[in-house]
């Protein structure tokens, strides 16, 4: 597959990408969807009319909106022909946009002179515990070696509600957030910043479609809802988590920010690098068996930058595939109640480590629990992130004639506001 445009062999955004985002382009005031081809944005607002395919040609007004939620709401079948209408007006043999300088013109904007937004208007966001190394790591921490993995891990996909209002795009700085902590076994607790500040390496998925209220999703249909990936850094305040997660699990310790990438990739770019599932013993009830796969050979690293240095050092180096459920079972069990979801709800992962220390998603693990200076694979040593430290996540599938990329989740901690 072939692109007028030109980029190089392993771009994050090759014609078998075509990650979808929301982007404010020069000049202009209102924010539009965009689709991201080498160095630049294709404008769908710009080309809306070229859509007009059966599935979509009566809905080309979804193109012109200012957020994902109208084309996330959409059936498969129409995000597959939008796909296919993309690929087609890019490529090399089309000359509907490649011959007409004036439409170019219009419909081209450089990924350097955007802005970038949330993709969607999140109105719900969960997140999820699937990584089993992460599980056992943060278990022989809080609950001790013998306890590590809690009596109902492994017969379902275990999540608590969060935050949808402080989900922020990549590139947002946050502040360290204040709230009690414990600062010795046994004492009282105190009131203040936190002092262990921690990232999580995820990965998150939008809703697309919709269900009725009391009508759960099956896990054979759930990849009909599943319109696309981002990754995502699940902040936390340790101190503060350790504190608070008895009885109900984490609130203010994960409440005050949520990071994501803005390009969401969509399924159909990533079938190829299917992999296999995660081996499940036991096996899960019924509802949740799948035997297709839906796991993805997802290549993840963290990066931190320390505040003042250019150089930044690798901290993680994981894959998506070290998750113990699927997508799919995430959905099947987070709507078995008959939980309506609607389109743009946001569904995260859970930290996502592997069995090695340098595969560990967080500092958490990587310093475990602060007791021992993390190693990063540059050799040198941290524990917990310090102000000024910046956080970058990458995501890209590694194929042999190209990759898909997920573009970079950044964040940048701040020291807290003076309010106290």
């Amino acid at each position: 597959m072939r692109s007028f445009l030109k980029y190089c062999k392993f771009s994050d955004f090759p014609i078998e990408n075509l990650p979808y985002g929301i982007f404010t382009a020069p000049g202009k005031l209102k924010p539009r969807i965009g689709v991201a081809i080498a160095d630049s944005i294709l404008d769908l607002n710009e080309i809306s009319q070229l859509f007009d395919g059966p599935e979509l040609k009566k809905h080309q007004h979804v193109f012109k909106e200012s957020t994902l939620n109208r084309f996330m709401g959409l059936t498969p079948k129409a995000w597959k022909e939008a796909r296919s209408t993309i690929q087609n007006i890019l490529s090399e043999d089309n000359p509907v946009l490649q011959n007409d300088d004036i439409l170019r013109k219009k419909a081209f904007t450089r990924q350097s002179e955007a802005k970038m937004h949330l993709p969607a208007q999140i109105g719900d966001f969960t997140d999820f515990s699937s990584s089993i190394h992460h599980a056992k790591n943060a278990g022989n921490l809080f609950r001790g070696k013998e306890n590590a993995i809690a009596t109902n891990w492994k017969h379902l996909p275990v999540a608590y509600h969060c935050r949808a209002s402080t989900v922020v795009i990549s590139g947002t700085p946050i502040h360290r957030p204040y709230g009690q902590a414990v600062l010795e076994d046994g004492g009282l607790p105190v009131f203040g910043p936190s002092k262990l500040m921690d990232y999580e390496l995820e990965m998150a998925f939008f809703v697309g479609g919709t269900n009725n209220l009391g009508e759960p999703i099956k896990v054979e249909n759930a990849q009909d809802h599943i319109f696309g990936f981002v990754i995502m850094n699940d902040w936390s305040a340790r101190d503060i988590l350790s504190w608070e997660y008895v009885p109900l699990g984490p609130f203010v310790s994960k409440n005050f920010s949520t990071t994501i990438s803005p390009w969401v990739v969509t399924t159909f770019a990533l079938e190829p690098f299917k992999t296999d599932n995660y081996p499940q013993e036991p096996e899960p009830l019924s509802y949740l068996r799948h035997s297709d796969n839906f796991n993805y050979d997802i290549h993840l690293q963290v990066d931190v930058s320390p505040k003042g240095d250019t150089m930044s050092r690798t901290v993680c180096r994981s894959n998506f595939k070290n998750l113990y459920w699927t997508p799919k079972q995430q959905l099947a069990h987070h709507t078995i109640t008959g939980c309506k979801m609607n389109p743009g709800d946001l569904l995260g992962s859970g930290t996502i480590s592997g069995e090695s220390p340098e595969s560990f998603g967080s500092t958490l693990e990587l310093a475990w629990k602060g007791t021992k200076p993390r190693n990063l694979l540059d050799g040198s040593q941290n524990k917990f992130l310090q102000d000024g430290d910046t956080v970058t996540m990458t995501a890209v599938c590694k194929g042999d004639t190209y990759n898909i990329g997920f573009g970079t989740c950044v964040g940048t901690l701040l020291p807290p506001k003076n309010i106290y």
